[in-house]
């Protein structure tokens, strides 16, 4: 309906203007140049290669071009991994754009490049579509197994009818430390790899393409009017030329999403689901016309009443994880490690931001850094209960130690249990926690934490679902 109603007001448009359009009106193209990289860059700007950025510990000394080495012609792209030490950053990583306004990519199927590595390595990330601005049609490929011999690699492009103005060429990640929650990511070992031959191709034994969000999963989760819920799980795979499945990350404009009553929410073009209105509604989607596996039925409530704001206290007293009221830690990863099962998710109400675990049976909160918290006397989180079940929960706070180190051998931790009879569905409950209570031996350490170097909070429970706002500690 929506695109009749699109057509017609066109034509009434075009028949209301004095003058119609030239027979030899000319369209925009766009070049459609499959080369990226082969002795040389093509097309591409004179700074090629745009670095992450260092700050967040991207190594833009790491990349170059080697003379030496290459799969055809006489040069290729040499990548020195850099390791964790490195004082010039830990990872590498960056894109090439093109030189003019784009690329009209349409007429290929995939990106394709031959690489090899001095050990058997893993890059990261490669794909195409990121150029640090909309990244409106990036695809990324994660966890590329390199082998010491060259090889072939390939990134699906999920849908090329979309890619009619492309300027990202290429992305790629490798190596040094999670710039989440700074610990190793399995690349900690400096290692340099080659790349040669980078272009599109249209390869037509790419085939069987089988989308999904949601991880392919069938979802039932409760809503909000006037939140906002991203759709996560994005993915392609697509069965490659030598028979192996290859799954992508695509980003959500190649998808087209559906609500089944848009009077209780709507999907935008960036994946947002925009909720509206009481009721219940199922989002589904599909990617190049193939219904894309998984869904989200979404029970929408009514209005949601928020955690009561913490009070004013001096920063100095305070140490925050998780709130807006404080400035809180750096780089906070509210799912550092966890269940499989447990399904983690953010949510903004009029700018207080929540977090909901669904399915909790252990999750841990992390972050940059460690707190010495052993002056405070109580950590405080505001609960919800969300399940209708009757779980306790216990909240458990890990400590480094003294080498300020995960798994250095000196760690410990202790937890607290809030009781099953302190926690009401639908309602918010304000815990405080007298830090001289985590004495609870927990399932990893045998005793309470030394407080001195603490970097983690979990939370553990019987599989039930919670709203947790407010996490911190305070000193009285």
């Amino acid at each position: 309906m929506k695109t009749i109603f699109s057509l017609a007001l066109v034509l009434i448009l075009l028949s209301s203007c004095e003058r119609d359009l030239s027979d030899d009106a000319v369209f925009a193209t766009f070049p459609n140049t499959a080369d990226i990289f082969t002795d040389s860059p093509v097309g591409l700007t004179d700074e090629f290669f745009k670095s992450f950025d260092p700050a967040l510990g991207a190594n833009p000394e790491a990349f170059g071009t080697d003379d030496n080495v290459a799969y055809e012609g006489s040069s290729s792209i040499r990548i020195d991994v850099p390791a964790p030490n490195d004082p010039n950053g830990s990872f590498v990583g960056g894109i090439f754009l093109d030189r003019g306004e784009g690329r009209d990519l349409t007429g290929y199927t995939a990106l394709s490049f031959w690489a090899r590595g001095s050990t058997t390595a893993t890059i990261g990330l490669v794909g195409f579509g990121t150029d640090f601005e909309e990244n409106k049609f990036a695809v990324e490929r994660p966890n590329i197994q390199l082998s010491t011999d060259w090889r072939k690699y390939i990134v699906p492009i999920p849908d090329p009818s979309k890619l009619v103005q492309e300027r990202g060429m290429f992305v790629f990640s490798a190596g040094g430390l999670d710039v989440i929650d700074s610990e190793p990511n399995g690349n900690e070992i400096g290692f340099t790899f080659w790349m040669d031959e980078l272009r599109f191709e249209n390869l037509g034994t790419i085939a069987q393409l089988r989308p999904a969000i949601f991880s392919g999963e069938n979802l039932t989760e409760q809503g909000f009017t006037g939140t906002v819920l991203p759709i996560v799980g994005l993915e392609a795979t697509f069965n490659a030329p030598t028979g192996q499945d290859i799954t992508v990350v695509p980003a959500p404009s190649y998808f087209d999403f559906s609500s089944s009553d848009i009077n209780v929410a709507f999907v935008n073009e960036l994946g947002l689901i925009e909720i509206v209105g009481e009721g219940t509604t199922t989002i589904t989607a599909q990617l190049d016309g193939v219904l894309a596996e998984g869904s989200l039925n979404l029970d929408v409530l009514g209005s949601f009443d928020g955690a009561e704001t913490p009070p004013a206290r001096d920063p100095g007293d305070v140490i925050s994880i998780f709130s807006d009221a404080y400035t809180s830690v750096n780089n906070l990863n509210l799912a550092v490690f966890n269940d499989e099962n447990v399904q983690v998710q953010t949510q903004n109400f009029n700018g207080d931001q929540i977090v909901t675990y669904d399915n909790l049976t252990f999750v841990g909160l992390g972050w940059e850094g460690t707190n010495d918290v052993s002056g405070m006397t109580h950590l405080h989180v505001d609960v919800q209960l969300s399940s209708s079940a009757a779980p306790s929960l216990t909240v458990q706070l890990i400590d480094f130690g003294a080498d300020n180190s995960d798994g250095g051998g000196d760690d410990t931790g202790g937890g607290f249990t809030i009781p099953s009879s302190d926690l009401i569905e639908g309602t918010w409950v304000g815990v405080d926690i007298p830090i001289n209570a985590f004495t609870e031996a927990t399932a990893v350490f045998p005793g309470s934490p030394n407080l001195n170097n603490i970097a983690r909070v979990a939370l553990v429970s019987n599989g039930s679902s919670f709203i947790i706002d407010n996490i911190y500690f305070y000193r009285e």
